[in-house]
C-alpha cells in the first residue's frame, strides 16, 4: 500500500487549471504515493488575511483545519504561497487561543509544498519525466521567502530528460502578482511585471516554469496581452511529461 497524502489544490488550480491539478496527483503517483483529496476544502483563506481582514481569515483558517484534521499523512500543496498561509499565518491568526493555536500548528506541520514534498521528504529528484524543451524557472516570492524553497524545484528541473535549463535572469524578482497587492498598487504591479517579461525575454526560453498559479496566470496575462508567444506552466505539467 502506497503511502497516503492528502491534497488541498488550492483555488486557482481547482477554479483555472484542473489540469495542474490532474499533473499533480500523475506525479505522486509515480512517486509511489497515494494522493487523497478532502471534498470539503475551500479557500486557506490568505486573500482575506492580506486584506487585513483577520475575522474572516479565521473563519476560513479554522475550516480548513476541521476538513484536514481528520485525515492522515502529510498535506501536499502545488502552491508555495497557500503553504505559506498555512505554515506560518495559520499559527499568527490563533496566537493566544488555546482551542485553536494547538489545532493550527499540528496542520502547520503537516503541510508541504508539492517540490519540497517530493525531494525532502521522498528524497526525489528523478520522476522519470520528459520534456524536450527549452525551459526557464521563476521562483515565486512566498516558495522562495517564505518557505525558502529554491533548491527543491531547480533540481527536479535538473533531472528532466531532454529539457534545456537556462537561467531567468533576476530569477527571484517578484513578477507583481502578489494576490491583492496587483489590485492595490496596479502601477507597481505593472512595472515590476513588465521587468519580469523583459527578462524572460533575455532568457531565450519560450517556457518558462513556476511552482505557484497566481505567478503564472499574471506572467501569462502580460505576455498574451503583449502578442508574445512564451507561456508559463506550473512544474507538475513538466514533471508529469513522459
Amino acid at each position: 500500500m502506497a503511502d497516503t497524502v492528502q491534497l488541498f489544490i488550492t483555488c486557482i488550480v481547482d477554479t483555472l487549471y484542473p489540469e495542474i491539478g490532474e499533473a499533480v496527483v500523475r506525479v505522486l503517483k509515480r512517486a509511489g504515493v497515494k494522493p487523497e483529496f478532502p471534498t470539503g476544502q475551500t479557500c486557506c483563506g490568505q486573500p482575506a488575511f492580506n486584506a487585513g481582514e483577520r475575522q474572516q481569515a479565521r473563519a476560513m483558517a479554522a475550516h480548513t483545519i476541521r476538513v484536514f484534521e481528520n485525515t492522515s499523512g502529510p498535506i501536499v500543496i502545488p502552491s508555495g504561497s497557500c503553504a505559506a498561509m498555512i505554515r506560518h499565518h495559520y499559527p499568527e491568526l490563533f496566537t493566544g487561543d488555546p482551542q485553536w493555536l494547538p489545532r493550527a500548528k499540528a496542520m502547520a506541520e503537516r503541510v508541504y509544498e508539492f517540490s519540497e514534498f517530493l525531494v525532502d521528504q521522498l528524497g526525489i529528484i528523478d520522476v522519470g519525466a520528459r520534456f524536450p524543451h527549452k525551459i526557464t524557472y521563476h521562483a515565486s516570492c512566498h516558495l522562495n521567502r517564505e518557505l525558502g524553497v529554491d533548491r527543491q524545484p531547480r533540481a527536479l528541473l535538473a533531472k528532466v530528460k531532454e529539457a534545456e535549463l537556462v537561467e531567468l535572469p533576476s530569477a527571484t524578482d517578484c513578477c507583481g502578482f502578489g494576490g491583492v497587492f496587483s489590485l492595490e498598487h496596479p502601477e507597481l504591479s505593472a512595472a515590476m511585471l513588465e521587468r519580469k517579461i523583459a527578462n524572460i525575454d533575455a532568457s531565450g526560453a519560450p517556457l518558462v516554469v513556476s511552482c505557484d498559479a497566481g505567478c503564472i496566470t499574471n506572467i501569462n496575462g502580460g505576455l498574451h496581452r503583449r502578442g508574445k508567444t512564451q507561456r508559463v506552466l506550473h512544474i507538475a505539467e513538466v514533471l508529469a511529461g513522459s
